[in-house]
Parts: C-alpha cells; structure tokens; sequence
C-alpha cells in the first residue's frame, strides 16, 4: 500500500506564494496610509504656518497699542496676542536684571530681561531689552544702557516661556537661564509673581546709550518647508504603491 502525500509540492507553494502576497500588501497598506497620514500633516502645518506669518506680518506693522494692564491678562492668550506692536511707560529695577543664554546673528550672548514697574499701575511688566555678547554680561561693563528715571518701551509682546527649552532646562537656583520665564524670573528676585504680567515685551530697534542692549531681534520670519515635504511624503506613498502593485502581479504570474 502507498501512501498518498497530503498535500503537493505545487499546492504548498501556492500556499506560501499566497501568503507571502498577504504580507506584502498588509506592509504596503501600513506604509501607505502613514506616508498619507504624514502629507496630510504637512498640509495642516503649512495652512498652520501662513496662518501665523500673516498674523505677526499684520500686527508688526500695526501702530503701538498699550500694553494689557492687569484687568485684562487672564484673556492674554498666544493666538489673539503675541507679536502684538505694544507700548508702556514705568521705570526699570535696573538692579533686578536677569540675562538668559542666547545664540543670535552676532553670536553668542544672553537676552537681558528687567522687570519694568508701570507708572499708570505700579505692576511689572518684564522687557526683554535685547542682546549683549558674552563678555558684556555683568550690568558694570554697560552702565551707559542702565536706563533711569522714566521711560518708554516700545516692542512686540511676547508669551511667557516656563521651565526652559526643549534641550535644556532653566535652573532658577544657580540663576541660570535658557528661556524667558518671567514667573519663575519674579520669583526669584522676591518679586509677587501675582503683580508681574504673563507675557513680556521685546523692546523694538530703538538705541541704548553706549548700543547695548542692542534691541529689535525678534524673530519675525519662519521657515516653511511644509509643502515641499508634503510632496516628498506623498511620493513615497506613491513609490509604496506602485512597489506593491508590481511585486503582487508578479507574484500572481508566477502562481
């Protein structure tokens, strides 16, 4: 008596020519909607990003406002307020200055942040009054821009920036810092954080006795790539597909 084998060789390679066709479809399918799904978020981004530069564009150009007074900061929000042209009028605590590390155009330096009292209010507003190079961080190397008595700042509002940047974080105890925490900053000269504003104002290009702090950085240009990548993620979607489909006709052929 023989025995007859279950199944045939040419049969079990149809099995495994069908399943290999299964795999390759399922990861072409994976690989398709996530290169989709990412040009679809470029698109979001990009609407996102002409958003935003025609919002700073308009609100640069717009005539200085007064600054929102105390009434009005629980409604200060990014989205309605930031890069908004303000203006206010107080005297510096000059001897509260904080610098934070800064990388710009002329190198490496720190932003110089000092808390302004507002004489329409008696609270503080934190103004970014803009850059010194590394070796014109201590205040005695640029007397000349300590300003005194009354003044007025004209800038761009900026929202607070809490607990550091993505690569490092401020380290309030050693007064170390990467971004402008103007709480924390308060609170660490023994000001009421409750009378300090949410937000600061980087003061405009206007000269400082003896040129520092040298004003009017803002970075008010950004960088869209955001349809160029939309493209590349929706040709290697395309590239995907057209792979699958060439390696499962194939794969049919040869069944």
């Amino acid at each position: 008596m023989v025995d007859t084998p279950s199944s045939s060789p040419a049969s079990s390679s149809s099995s495994r020519s069908l399943a290999t066709r299964i795999i390759i479809g399922v990861i072409a399918l994976i690989l398709f909607c996530g290169f989709i799904a990412l040009a679809v978020w470029q698109v979001e981004r990009r609407a996102w990003k002409l958003a935003l530069i025609d919002r700073v564009t308009t609100r640069v150009a717009a005539p200085a406002i007064s600054a929102p007074p105390r009434a009005d900061w629980a409604g200060v929000t990014a989205q309605k307020d930031e890069y908004r042209h303000v203006r206010v009028t107080g005297h510096f605590l000059n001897d509260q200055e904080t610098v934070v590390y800064a990388a710009t155009d002329y190198g490496a330096g720190f932003w110089v942040m000092t808390p302004l009292v507002r004489d329409d209010s008696g609270t503080i507003v934190m103004v970014n009054r803009g850059f010194v190079p590394t070796d014109h961080k201590d205040p005695a190397t640029r007397k000349q821009g300590q300003a005194d008595g009354t003044v007025t700042v004209t800038g761009l509002l900026r929202m607070d920036e809490p607990g550091g940047t993505a690569l490092r974080d401020n380290v309030p105890q050693d007064n170390r810092w990467y971004s402008r925490d103007v709480k924390a900053m308060a609170q660490f000269h023994g000001l009421d954080p409750a009378n300090v504003a949410p937000y600061f104002i980087d003061a405009d290009n206007s000269k400082n006795p003896g040129g520092l702090p040298l004003g009017g950085l803002t970075q008010i240009t950004f960088h869209n790539s955001h349809l160029i990548y939309a493209l590349t993620w929706s040709a290697l979607a395309l590239m995907v597909a057209a792979g699958a489909i060439f390696a499962l006709r194939g794969g049919q052929k040869r069944g």
